[in-house]
């Protein structure tokens, strides 16, 4: 049955649409950029078919209002670790989205998805985001040509030119817009700083703003078998730990803080969620894009009163227009979905506040989870030397009582993962 106050919960919908509507911009911009070998106009098409039919998944079976769409964080794992530092194929690395998928549905769909979820501490947990957050921002600001490569330093200070300074006005925009409260904050300032950029002459009109969807370049072009690897192993389990943990983290915290709860006081059909969020990396693979995973702005649409699956439904129709502007969406330069990049990645490094630093078992682990993912451009280090830093540390403190026995197998598997990866 729909719910008595049908134009709320539509509201609802369209806010939570335009609060994440950039990721059908930016997530192409990374995917395709260049070296990958990955068509824009795919994985646009991808993103928006994936954001579709995932989230309205999501108010259909699970009965929640939540969106789905390409993560941010793992979309430039998947780019700048796996494929231009791997130097994977991308249809190899879609391979490897796909059975990060499979796993991530058979722990879904069994109680063990609580036992893992509980047996990694939130300090690990916190730090990864924290970390993911880091490793954004340094490809935003990249992107924006604030940091270049030096051989002497590794990096360097670029040079200031009119693109950068209109990352700046960018950035400016939508830290105000979202300081407002904005559902357009981001797109604003990306619309912005692409405007400005046509004017000045750095890009040219599309010769069209529509086209039919791209079906041909990245669409089921997945190898399957060569992902199974097992030098790619470890990056495959990265991928899964990485989905879990958005995901849970996403469910019980926008679900607690909403009072969407159950009589038991768990988040409402989180089980199912979490179903959908697997399905969603698995059909990533499939349709030519990095995991799909329930958005932590989805929380807009709940605080304007969205509270069942028919505010996704509505979120979900919004996307479907969008899979026909790839040549208008192509136009948008790097410089202009850099703030986006950098201010998703300064609100991700939030979750340091909730880690302890009280004592050194405490926190090495965490730290190394934080510092590595940016400097080995890698999720999968940065959790799984954590993992094995947690581990050593607490033996040696004289705390192996409180480490789980599946925290012990976490870090017994990390171990292993770490010797299958070296070079």
């Amino acid at each position: 049955m729909f719910p008595k106050n049908l134009k709320t919960e539509a509201i609802a919908g369209v806010t939570t649409f335009f609060t994440m509507a950039y990721i059908i911009f930016v997530n192409p911009s990374i995917l395709a950029t260049p070296g990958t070998g990955m068509a824009f106009s795919g994985v646009l098409t991808a993103t928006v078919l994936l954001s579709f039919l995932m989230t309205l998944l999501m108010g259909l079976y699970a009965k929640l209002p939540f969106a789905v769409a390409p993560g941010m964080g793992i979309n430039a794992f998947f780019t700048f670790t796996i494929i231009l530092g791997q130097k994977v194929p991308w249809p190899v690395a879609l391979g490897m989205i796909f059975w990060a998928g499979v796993l991530f549905l058979l722990v879904s769909a069994t109680p063990i998805r609580f036992k893992i979820a509980t047996a990694i501490p939130m300090q690990l947990r916190m730090a990864a985001g924290a970390g993911i957050g880091i490793f954004l921002t340094f490809i935003g600001l990249k992107n924006a040509g604030f940091i270049v490569a030096d051989a002497t330093t590794l990096v360097k200070l670029g040079t200031m030119d009119l693109k950068s300074l209109l990352s700046i006005v960018g950035l400016v925009i939508m830290v105000w817009l979202t300081k407002k409260k904005s559902p357009f904050a981001f797109l604003a300032g990306i619309l912005f700083v692409t405007v400005i950029a046509y004017f000045a002459g750095f890009i040219a009109a599309p010769t069209s703003i529509l086209a039919p969807p791209d079906f041909a370049s990245v669409f089921f072009k997945l190898d399957l078998f060569g992902a199974l690897k097992l030098s790619l192993l470890p990056a495959i389990v990265s991928i899964l730990f990485t989905d879990l943990f958005d995901s849970i983290a996403t469910f019980i915290g926008v679900s607690h803080a909403s009072g969407m709860l159950d009589g038991e006081g768990h988040p409402k059909n989180l089980k199912q969620g979490l179903i959908v969020d697997a399905i969603a990396t698995l059909s990533a693979g499939l349709f030519g894009t990095s995991s799909g995973t329930a958005f932590i702005e989805s929380s807009a649409g709940i605080e304007a009163g969205g509270k069942t699956g028919l505010t996704s439904v509505v979120t979900a129709l919004c996307f479907l227009p969008f899979l026909f502007i790839a040549p208008l969406a192509g136009m948008i330069p790097p410089y202009a979905t850099a703030p986006v990049l950098i201010l998703v990645g300064a609100l991700m490094f939030r979750s340091i506040k909730f880690l302890s630093f009280e004592t050194i078992e405490d926190l090495v682990p965490a730290f190394l989870t934080l510092i590595l993912i940016p400097l080995t451009f890698s999720i999968t280090q940065g959790i799984l030397w954590g993992f094995v830093a947690h581990v050593l540390c607490y033996a040696m403190a004289g705390r192996r009582k409180e480490v789980s026995a599946m925290m012990y197998g976490l870090g017994l598997l990390a171990v292993i993962l770490i010797t299958v990866s070296r070079p």
